[in-house]
């Protein structure tokens, strides 16, 4: 019988293994298992295993057991910029400074890591890059200009190359940036490309840069198994029905727990989050218009559970049409808009109960990395869908290819009837007439001004105008949509009788129980005593009658 695998067992370093520990990692997953040993032996690798696997910590363990193994070697004394992460996304690139910085805790002298992924000026990170961390982090095209400005030098140093999520890296555009860093790196190294899928882009990555790569690809579906992750559909008549059901799903309370909403434009999720906010259903916006800072402050919110929705504008496809033109070096995003901004793919969301594809995702792709946010590990999830009638073909395309040769169907029918809620239609057109376009516009607007106001490159600018700073706080107030306080609570009789025994309290039990106890409570009059004479067990509950106002005395 053989034993049952283990991080002891790898020959790690003991305080390696002591930060494993203290993060809770009983043992390894199925990447975790097949990749270390075999990157521990020097080897180069190309691993394919889906989103929550655990890809992230199977290239950072042995590239940090390589990094104490050169340090606690008596021939090498220079510090010197030994790894290298590559990442398609500046999110991304904060996970992965956060994951090796925690394998670290009991070796951060001996191993230090920066990441240069930030929207931050490059020369606040040349003193970083200057000291030499021995990982560095960052995108591509971030990358290459710090070695184009002399800021950064790997000629000489590299020993381990890593690029997470490696399909992405091309279809972000990152091609020619690519192309142009391998002139700056040494002949001799050792690569790590750690994907999700095997594509195209992965296979041109692994001619650029591996040298006879052993291949793990992991037999296992792209998405955990129906008993952990249960897939649904819904078939919506229109745009109205498609509102109508979230409304339901959310202030009914059918959805338990957090969960990411999905859409397909940044204006859609502007007007998801008013629609919601109607409700009093508070959530947080995430897209590629927001600064990068902000972006990464808004998922740590969320991972910390201060919001239980996040509306993710998810604008990538992955599967472009052929001959799409790539991004060529030096061309600018849309206006607006950050080029290495992703949410559907390699950030961590934490304890994510459901994805609801608001809008059906663009690819199948696509669709494996946005249900990848939830049922990670160990833990359960559930993936809804809503799908309008000339969304079909393309949701029966992805249905297709995720069953593979399977005759059950993979996204299940939902099972709800939308007679059911009926009641709460005109409640639903009351909330989507107040968001309209004028609302959506001053919601993004309110969102630029905050991020004006806590700017810290204009932080400076304003002190030295301080009379602009006046001008922006005290400009017209911005109102994104007026929100209804009736809409707040759903009355009782609007509940359908089906969904009363599984829908959530309308009110909270504290709240309840204080309702209760408050509506009990005499307003006034008089209270007898039990017990007491009865001549004398009153006690007048009402306000006492002012006094007259004291006259003054006349002179």
């Amino acid at each position: 019988m053989e034993p049952e695998p283990s991080f002891a067992h790898m020959g790690l370093d003991g305080r390696l293994l002591e930060a494993i520990a203290e993060l809770g990692w009983a043992r390894p997953t199925l990447i975790q298992e097949k990749a270390i040993p075999l990157a521990l032996e020097g080897k180069d690798l190309l691993a394919r295993a889906r989103t929550g696997s655990g890809k992230t910590a199977a290239y950072a363990i042995p590239l940090i057991q390589h990094l104490l193994q050169v340090k606690m070697s008596p021939s090498v004394a220079e510090q010197a910029v030994r790894g290298l992460v590559l990442v398609p996304t500046k999110e991304l690139g904060q996970q992965v400074l956060q994951m090796i910085r925690q394998l670290t805790a009991y070796c951060s002298r001996e191993v230090r890591v920066a990441d240069v992924s930030g929207q931050v000026d490059m020369s606040a990170q040349r003193p970083i890059l200057m000291e030499k961390p021995d990982v560095v982090v960052g995108t591509p095209s971030r990358v290459l200009a710090h070695l184009q400005a002399h800021s950064l030098s790997l000629r000489c140093s590299l020993e381990v190359l890593v690029l997470d999520e490696a399909d992405l890296l091309f279809s972000f555009g990152f091609e020619e940036d690519l192309k142009s860093l391998l002139c700056h790196f040494p002949k001799i190294y050792q690569s790590f490309l750690m994907s999700a899928t095997f594509s195209e882009e992965v296979q041109a990555l692994r001619e650029l840069v591996l040298h006879n790569p052993v291949t793990l690809k992991l037999q296992e579906s792209p998405l955990p198994e129906a008993a952990q992750l249960r897939q649904y559909q819904i078939r919506c008549a229109g745009e109205e029905d498609k509102f109508l059901l979230l409304y339901a799903l959310l202030k009914l309370g059918l959805v338990r727990g957090k969960a990411i909403l999905f859409v397909s434009s940044v204006g859609r999720g502007y007007r998801l989050k008013l629609f919601l906010e109607q409700f009093s259903i508070p959530a947080c916006v995430l897209n590629a218009e927001l600064p990068v800072h902000s972006r990464c402050h808004i998922i740590s919110q969320y991972n910390r559970g201060c919001y239980d929705y996040l509306v993710a504008t998810d604008e990538q496809t992955l599967a472009e049409p052929v001959g799409r033109p790539q991004r060529k070096k030096g061309a600018r995003a849309e206006k607006g808009k950050d080029p290495e901004f992703g949410v559907a793919r390699g950030i961590d969301f934490q304890n994510v109960a459901a994805v609801i594809n608001f809008d059906p995702p663009p690819s199948v792709e696509s669709y494996i990395h946005r249900a990848g946010r939830t049922a990670r590990a160990d833990n359960p999830g559930t993936a809804l869908t809503f799908v309008t009638h000339p969304e079909c073909p393309l949701l029966a395309e992805i249905e297709e290819a995720l069953a593979g040769e399977s005759a059950e169907p993979v996204l299940r029918p939902y099972q709800f009837r939308m007679e059911e809620v009926e009641g709460l239609r005109y409640r639903c057109r009351d909330a989507m007439r107040s968001v309209t376009k004028q609302a959506i516009k001053e919601a993004r607007l309110r969102e630029i001004k905050e991020e004006l106001l806590n700017s810290e490159k204009l932080k400076t600018y304003f002190e030295d105008n301080p009379h602009d700073l006046r001008l922006l706080r005290h400009d017209r107030p911005l109102h994104p949509a007026i929100v209804k306080p009736h809409l707040r609570n759903v009355p009782e009789y609007l509940v359908p009788p089906a969904l009363r025994a599984v829908a959530r309290p309308l009110l909270g039990q504290r709240k309840r129980r204080k309702h209760l106890a408050s509506s009990s409570r005499p307003k006034g009059g008089f209270q007898a005593r039990a017990g007491r004479n009865p001549l004398r067990s009153f006690r007048y509950l009402g306000r006492r009658p002012r006094r007259p106002a004291s006259k003054g005395k006349a002179p």
